[in-house]
């Protein structure tokens, strides 16, 4: 049993919303099946999934105990960008989970690569991550490397940690920037309250993103950021740090979707790594998806 706190931000938000921006990997429908279930309380009594929470009620959550799926591949279309003995680059998209989790067991970018890869997959990522070298959330699109065996997956390790590794991402921020480039040095960790999402705080690990604005619009900005580290959320919990929130994060920012836009506004559009056979620099670029095109439309118009 988990207890959440709403915060004044979510105050007025219904019960099976929050819970579903509470508990990372839970869907809404999932949400609505544990409410259902009798498994949130507040006081000790159930509550429907209509509930209007309120700034500081705590509500007691029992999440049941996860079952074991074994782990398929699935014939899911890949979009390969670059493939050959050593590792494999894809353009993930938008709503895509990268591996196996609560609440989504199969229908995973791991899924996808094991039908594709076979089992040439490196084993360093664990039983549910084989190959995964570094993840992108569900609601983010664009470029992910995965290692087809482990000293492909070391060299590519040792690669993020030196921060020789290059990712760029591409972003819609809520706001106008001040300044036309910046960086965010501000250490993230777990949130003291809720344990499923990350914020900025003093006992977080190092994390440092550089953004520059590539276009201004009413009330919004298109940025680019170059990731110096790789923390859990980095972007969005360092946009959001600076006041300016990506455009559809319902987690860190607005609780209601923008311009028609659920899930955040955040694309991985280029990466540069060091190939681990060959010791050749690799550098390759994803095209804005159409979401995020038609979004920049739409600002246009305003």
């Amino acid at each position: 049993m988990e207890e959440r706190i709403v915060t004044a931000q979510e105050s007025g938000e219904r019960i099976d919303a929050l819970l579903a921006h509470m508990v990372e990997g839970l869907s809404r429908s999932a949400a609505v099946r544990l409410i259902e279930r009798g498994c949130v309380r507040k006081n000790g009594v159930c509550v429907p999934k209509s509930y209007r929470a309120q700034a500081g009620e705590s509500f007691a959550v029992t999440l049941p105990e996860a079952e074991e799926v074994p782990l398929v591949a699935q014939d899911i279309p890949l979009d390969v960008v670059f493939e050959d003995g050593d590792v494999i680059v894809v353009n993930k998209p938008r709503g895509m989970v990268v591996h196996p989790a609560p609440g989504h067991p199969d229908g995973t970018l791991v899924n996808a690569l094991l039908w594709h890869c076979g089992d040439t997959l490196s084993g360093i990522g664990g039983e549910k991550r084989p190959g995964i070298v570094h993840r992108i959330d569900m609601d983010t699109s664009g470029l992910l490397i995965a290692a087809k065996n482990d000293a492909a997956h070391q060299a590519l390790s040792a690669q993020l940690a030196d921060r020789s590794l290059s990712r760029v991402y591409e972003a819609v921020a809520v706001g106008n920037f001040r300044e036309d480039s910046g960086t965010v040095d501000a250490p993230i960790g777990r949130h003291p309250v809720d344990r499923k999402r990350m914020a900025v705080t003093r006992g977080g690990r190092a994390a440092v993103t550089h953004w520059e604005v590539l276009a201004r619009y009413t009330g919004y900005t298109h940025i680019r950021c170059i990731l110096e580290t790789g923390r859990t959320h980095q972007i969005r919990v360092h946009m959001a740090h600076i006041g300016h929130p990506l455009l559809g994060d319902m987690v860190y920012g607005r609780k209601k979707p923008e311009k028609g836009l659920e899930g955040q506004c955040l694309h991985a559009r280029e990466l540069k790594f060091i190939h681990p056979r060959t010791g050749q620099a690799v550098h390759l670029k994803s095209e804005l998806p159409d979401y995020f095109t038609k979004v920049l439309k739409r600002m246009v118009e305003i």
